[in-house]
């Protein structure tokens, strides 16, 4: 199943199923659909609901609704780095060689690498994002994202197929001059990740029986309508069982969690030398999902 939040004129917000050019409206009535969270929340008992009320459900046509940020407030996000072109390219730009002579430390190898990000933070299709406060390098992030559906701590890479509940599309828009100015004192990123709308997800959540584990997916980013960036997750070094893994050692994950696959290679500004201006259209498509539209703000803060 396809899942999205959405706003309509006279509704207050609700979720439902994606069918074509048109919403099956999910009663919120049902405790089970009060939210995207608390769909999450009921487990594959929820989902079954869902599917069993879809056909007899009211319909709102796509054009008529406003589509938003699958889950508007996460509980908690993480964004990791697995793509291992994408860090020798950003590197090798930064430092004037070839990607290819970049030093990769042995710790990228070893386990999946992230930072948390601001949940708070969170745009939707066809939002406008914000150019943050004397910002001259604003950038995109072409990512996948997973949604923990099952939580629970010390997971096994065996296991953590079972605690997905689905994937969306995941810009994760970067403020570079923020960004590398932070990050050269050790810490970070901060205001280069953290800005208002930065965390840019949708349209909607394709739950994991439809997608599988979210491998070979073609990806692809355009920008006023020529393409910048295409890709696969085929390329992730550590795939999405490995980064529960990690992640849940020695931690609890909780159900509704969004983790990120961070960039895949060639999919940002950064490693093709060129960057985002004011009035840009971004899109980014993934195989299976759809396509995640949104606008940069017409004028520089």
């Amino acid at each position: 199943m396809k899942l999205v939040t959405f706003d309509q004129d006279g509704h207050p917000q609700r979720i439902g199923v994606l069918d074509g050019t048109e919403i099956a409206v999910l009663d919120p009535a049902t405790p089970a659909f009060a939210s995207m969270q608390a769909l999450i929340e009921a487990g594959p008992e929820g989902l079954d609901a869902a599917r069993a009320a879809t056909d007899a459900a009211p319909r709102v046509p796509v054009a008529q609704a406003r589509l938003r940020a699958p889950l508007p407030v996460p509980i908690q996000m993480r964004d990791c780095l697995t793509f291992e072109m994408h860090l020798r390219n950003a590197r090798g730009r930064m430092q004037g060689i070839d990607p290819m002579q970049v030093e990769m430390p042995q710790v990228w190898y070893d386990q999946p690498i992230y930072y948390k990000a601001n949940r708070f933070s969170v745009s939707g299709p066809e939002d406008e994002v914000i150019w943050p406060q004397g910002e001259t390098r604003l950038d995109y992030e072409l990512e996948l994202a997973c949604i923990i559906g099952k939580g629970g701590g010390d997971i096994s890479r065996a296991d953590a197929p079972g605690h997905v509940w689905g994937f969306t599309i995941f810009n994760d828009f970067s403020a570079r001059d923020h960004q590398m100015a932070e990050m050269a004192g050790g810490l970070g990123p901060a205001k280069g990740k953290d800005f208002r709308t930065a965390n840019a997800m949708g349209p909607c959540i394709v739950t994991a029986d439809e997608i599988g584990d979210g491998s070979g997916l073609t990806m692809v980013a355009r920008v006023n309508g020529e393409e910048w960036s295409r890709g696969s997750s085929s390329t992730m070094h550590h795939d999405f069982a490995r980064i529960i893994e990690h992640v849940s050692r020695d931690e609890i994950l909780h159900p509704g969690e969004i983790l990120g696959s961070g960039t895949v290679g060639e999919g940002c500004g950064l490693e093709l030398g060129k960057f985002l201006n004011p009035g840009d259209v971004v899109e980014l498509e993934i195989e299976g999902i759809g396509i995640l539209r949104n606008t940069i703000a017409q004028t520089r803060r």
